[in-house]
């Protein structure tokens, strides 16, 4: 039997209505307030990413999927969709002197070490601003989130983490000071943290090894390197997020793991999936647009994880599976099967959004029955022969199981009242 490939997250009947739902939910948000969509290519030049998330990233040097291709050209599949974002508004004239609201879906791609909650295929719903310079937009996308996790009635099990990192130059000096501090404590690092200093230095911050956590006690401050303006910057958040009562902690070690951010970051995180407890995380990049070839433009955004979300929603709602079929359509006797397609018509015709399922396979009425119990369908419609020659239908209320025959017409109303 042929396996899929490991770390792709299988979706199944059962499990994808849930999913959808999260998806669908953080659309429907992300559109009232004035985003639009965008659609982002899968395949990019792997100098996109190079260029955008940072060459000493743990996901350019380790974790793409790339390929060449038949003019020798080097192509990644987007392992995130930012950089991504960037290009197709710069390449399309859509970013100077202009300002835009957008959000995307769809999948992304990173060779990491699967896990519940880590894939190697994995989904996001990302939104990106543009062009907007102050700490209110920073304090809108962090606000829609907050949004979701109410709608989708997870907010009393997620916490918002922030941080400010100043701008680019702040970066610098911060990371040489966080390298000559812990160049002498090297060979006491662990094997991660090792290969990051060097590399990627911020990083170690966020190292989940105790001892390395240890180590970084007295480790300079990033905040003693953030200027007065970048200050103020994060002050204006704050305010802007107490005044919309929207709860926080400042964590002055939260980094982020890609290279473009400057000023405001920002991690939802919940404790319900052990270790990927990081269900959406985001900030400024001002730097981005002209690191890719554009003219310089402030910008910020966030990426939800959708299958973290997902897991999330099933650990706190332990919600029944959603059913097979609103209405079930059940043949008695010599019937064709034309009968019940026709019928089902009118049904979806009169129950918009409402899911009618046709039984097919034939069978005893009672097996019918049974399935239509099975797939919790509310109502099973019977179609007999002498029903049908009177024009009418025989409704059965599964729950209670009050059966009626009725004219069409007055059957279809009938219907309506069971939902």
């Amino acid at each position: 039997m042929v396996q899929g490939v490991r770390g792709m997250r299988d979706l199944l009947p059962v499990q994808t209505p849930r999913w959808r739902a999260v998806e669908t939910a953080a659309i429907n948000l992300l559109s009232g307030y004035a985003y639009q969509e965008v659609q982002l290519p899968l395949l990019e030049y792997t100098a996109l990413f190079a260029r955008g998330v940072g060459e000493a990233t743990d996901i350019v040097e380790k974790e793409m999927y790339s390929m060449s291709d038949r003019d020798g050209d080097s192509l990644s599949l987007r392992p995130e969709g930012t950089a991504s974002c960037v290009r197709v508004l710069n390449e399309n004239g859509l970013l100077y002197n202009q300002t835009q609201k957008v959000f995307y879906t769809g999948p992304m791609f990173r060779y990491e070490k699967p896990q519940r909650g880590r894939y190697r295929q994995f989904y996001q719903v990302g939104a990106e601003v543009f062009g907007f310079a102050g700490p209110d937009v920073d304090a809108e996308l962090v606000a829609v989130c907050a949004e979701l996790w109410q709608y989708l009635g997870v907010a009393d099990h997620v916490r918002l983490e922030i941080n400010t990192l100043g701008d680019q130059g702040a970066r610098r000096a911060y990371r040489e000071a966080l390298v000559e501090f812990l160049t002498p404590l090297a060979q006491r690092l662990d094997e991660d943290s090792q290969r990051r200093l060097q590399t990627n230095p911020l990083r170690i911050l966020d190292s989940k090894d105790e001892n390395t956590q240890a180590l970084l006690v007295g480790a300079p401050e990033l905040a003693d390197f953030v200027d007065e303006q970048a200050r103020a910057h994060f002050d204006g958040l704050c305010a802007t997020l107490d005044a919309l009562g929207i709860e926080y902690v400042h964590n002055p070690r939260l980094v982020r793991g890609l290279d473009y951010y400057t000023h405001t970051v920002f991690e939802w995180i919940t404790d319900q999936l052990g270790a990927q407890g990081t269900i959406c995380g985001g900030g400024r990049y001002d730097g981005l647009v002209e690191r890719l070839g554009g003219k310089a433009t402030p910008a910020a955004g966030f990426a939800i994880g959708t299958d973290r979300v997902d897991l999330l929603v099933e650990a706190v709602h332990q919600a029944a599976p959603e059913a097979a079929a609103d209405v079930y359509i059940c043949m008695a006797g010599a019937v064709d099967t034309s009968q019940a397609l026709v019928a089902a018509a009118r049904l979806r015709t009169a129950l918009p959004g409402r899911k009618v399922r046709s039984h097919m396979g034939g069978g005893a009425l009672k097996k019918q029955l049974k399935r239509a119990d099975a797939g919790q369908a509310r109502v099973a419609v019977i179609l007999g022969e002498t029903e049908l020659a009177a024009g009418e239908w025989t409704i059965k209320h599964l729950a209670d199981g009050e059966q009626q025959t009725l004219a069409v017409a007055a059957a279809l109303e009938q219907i309506r009242t069971y939902f």
